[in-house]
C-alpha cells in the first residue's frame, strides 16, 4: 500500500518508517510530496494543530487518492499562555527559519527564571483515507526551555528544549532511537499504528 505522509521533511518520512517497521508492519510504501504530483498547498489556517493537521491530510488524499498522514506540531510554553503552538514554524515571521525561531522565543524569555520555564513539544497526527475516514492521534513530551542552543541532531526548537526524560539533554543532544521513544511526533504517529496496519 502506498502511503502519503504530507511534508516534504525526510526526516518525518524516516521516523514514521522506524516506528511502523517497529511495529512489525509491511507492505507499506511511503511518499512524500515530492514523490506524487505537485498540487496546490493547502493554507494552515486552523487555530489548533488538529485543524491543521487535518487541513493538510485532507488534502493529499483528495489530490493524490491515497491514504495519507500529516502532523501538525509545535511548541507550547507554559509562561507564553502555550505559545508560540500553531504559529511555531514561523514565530519570527518567515516559515521554517529554526534560527530565528529559537532566538526570537529564547529572548521574549530571558528574564523569566528557570523554574518557570515549563514546555511541551505537541503533535497531531492525522490519517485520513480517500473513502473519508479520519483518525486523530495526539502526543505531548513534556520539558523546559533551556538558556541557549545545544546540539546538532533534529530541527526546529529541538536545541533549546530540554524534555523531562532526557537526562539533561536538549533533544538535539538525543539519537534517532530515543527520540522515537520519547517524543511528541513518534507518540502521536504511534497512536495511528493500528489504523495504519488494518488498511494493508
Amino acid at each position: 500500500m502506498k502511503l502519503l505522509v504530507a511534508s516534504n521533511n525526510q526526516k518525518k518520512l524516516r521516523e514514521l518508517r522506524r516506528i511502523i517497521d517497529a511495529a512489525g508492519i509491511s507492505g507499506i510504501s511511503l511518499l512524500s510530496l515530492a514523490d506524487v504530483a505537485a498540487y496546490p498547498e493547502p493554507v494552515e489556517s486552523g487555530r489548533t494543530f488538529a485543524d491543521n493537521a487535518l487541513i493538510k491530510a485532507r488534502a493529499g488524499a483528495r489530490h493524490t487518492g491515497l491514504v495519507t498522514v500529516a502532523d501538525d506540531s509545535g511548541l507550547a510554553v507554559e509562561e507564553m499562555n502555550g505559545m508560540p503552538g500553531v504559529l511555531s514554524a514561523r514565530w519570527a515571521g518567515a516559515h521554517g527559519n529554526d534560527v530565528g525561531n529559537n532566538r526570537l522565543l529564547l529572548g521574549q524569555m530571558n528574564d523569566v527564571p528557570d523554574e518557570r520555564r515549563a514546555a511541551a513539544f505537541v503533535s497531531v497526527c492525522a490519517l485520513v483515507t480517500p473513502s473519508g475516514k479520519e483518525v486523530l492521534s495526539e502526543g505531548r513530551w513534556e520539558g523546559r526551555l533551556l538558556r541557549e542552543p545545544v546540539g546538532k541532531n533534529g530541527f526546529g526548537y529541538d536545541p533549546i528544549f530540554a524534555p523531562a526524560d532526557g537526562n539533561g539533554r536538549s533533544s538535539a543532544q538525543l539519537t534517532d532511537g530515543e527520540k522515537d521513544a520519547l517524543s511528541h511526533r513518534s507518540k502521536a504517529l504511534a497512536g495511528l499504528v493500528k489504523e495504519i496496519g488494518e488498511l494493508v
